[in-house]
């Protein structure tokens, strides 16, 4: 049986691009839509006619979900996860020139956002979803609904809803970070400013961290200290680490606010940073090279994560538009980057 996906590999388009010519869109190019209607006539394709009346459904809205993080209810802007930003950069790049529009939800983990997001289902052609907001089972349920794609979210989760899932390489973004914090630099006590427990990334992350630090000969790591991937909760973590009899020469942050975060309360103490504590971050968000000193994180691509993801929808909602289409789920795990500044006490940056 001829399938969209067959028609969309063969033409060199996507399966949207393939729905698209199908329903005689003036969104496709003229030459592609030439070079598609050839594949279809060879292949002798023949769309099932029930999806014609399921394109006629089409409200041209994706959604886009994430959780809001921070306690600092007064500034919303430090207390929310910047990285969204850049996802939402990228999936906007991914619609322009299209008559898709892109709807924001954010909201805080608990069962009012999860009907919510439900309630999306029937208002949007396809969903985003940042991070592990609905367990397994109700992701499974609302995929069955609406087309769904994961980003930086539990693998487990994905694998058991069968969805498309975007997510980075965590545990060797923490690798690079502790092994040049110990090889390079020759720090022997470590600590990780670690984010919620509910939250995939912070588990991954202090994971790697943890195997990290036992794997590095002479190597410690110290108790961690846990925050909520808020700047507000990373300076709540430095005055924890101050409290103890002894601070670690080295802090681990499983985000950049955090570490922005830790770093204000150190240096707000009279702790100098890197002479005393090096510190290192997670992101690379914009006003992590602005501190002072510039922090030393570890690049996640965003836009490229948002760029992938965002196409992926919209290749599931070309197939969803056509019964006889089957298109498998697939998961990416895209590669981070040690970004080297002054905070972990280097002269330059690479």
């Amino acid at each position: 049986m001829v399938t969209v996906y067959d028609i969309a590999r063969q033409a060199g388009v996507s399966t949207a691009t393939v729905s698209r010519v199908l329903h005689d869109s003036s969104l496709v190019r003229p030459e592609t839509r030439q070079r598609v209607v050839d594949v279809i006539e060879r292949l002798g394709f023949v769309p099932d006619g029930s999806a014609q009346g399921l394109s006629m459904r089409r409200k041209d809205i994706i959604g886009l979900v994430a959780l809001e993080r921070g306690a600092d209810e007064i500034d919303i802007e430090r207390s929310s996860q910047l990285y969204v930003d850049e996802i939402v950069h990228a999936v906007e790049g991914v619609l322009r020139g299209t008559e898709i529009s892109l709807l924001l939800s954010f909201g805080p983990r608990g069962p009012s956002f999860q009907r919510r997001i439900q309630s999306l289902s029937g208002k949007v052609d396809g969903l985003l979803m940042a991070e592990d907001v609905l367990p397994a089972d109700q992701l499974a349920a609302l995929a069955r609904r609406v087309p769904l794609v994961l980003i930086a979210g539990p693998p487990d989760a994905a694998g058991a809803a069968r969805l498309d899932s975007m997510t980075v390489d965590n545990a060797g973004g923490i690798r690079a970070a502790v092994t040049h914090l110990t090889e390079e630099h020759g720090y022997r006590r470590l600590c990780f400013v670690g984010g919620p427990p509910d939250s995939p990334d912070a588990e991954q992350r202090l994971a790697a961290f943890e195997a990290a630090v036992r794997t590095a000969p002479g190597r410690t790591a110290e108790p961690a200290v846990h925050g909520d991937f808020s700047e507000v909760s990373g300076s709540a973590a430095a005055r924890a680490l101050l409290a103890r009899a002894t601070t670690p020469e080295a802090v681990v942050c499983a985000n950049d606010q955090m570490a922005i975060g830790v770093m204000g309360e150190f240096r707000r103490s009279g702790v100098e940073v890197p002479g005393r504590v090096a510190v290192t971050g997670f992101d690379d968000i914009y006003p992590s090279r602005l501190t002072d000193p510039p922090l030393t994180t570890v690049s996640q691509p965003l836009r490229e994560l948002g760029t992938r993801a965002a196409r992926r929808l919209l290749d599931r909602i070309g197939a969803a538009a056509l019964p006889l289409t089957t298109l498998p789920p697939t998961t990416e795990v895209l590669p981070t980057q040690l970004v080297v500044r002054a905070s972990c006490g280097c002269t330059g940056e690479g």
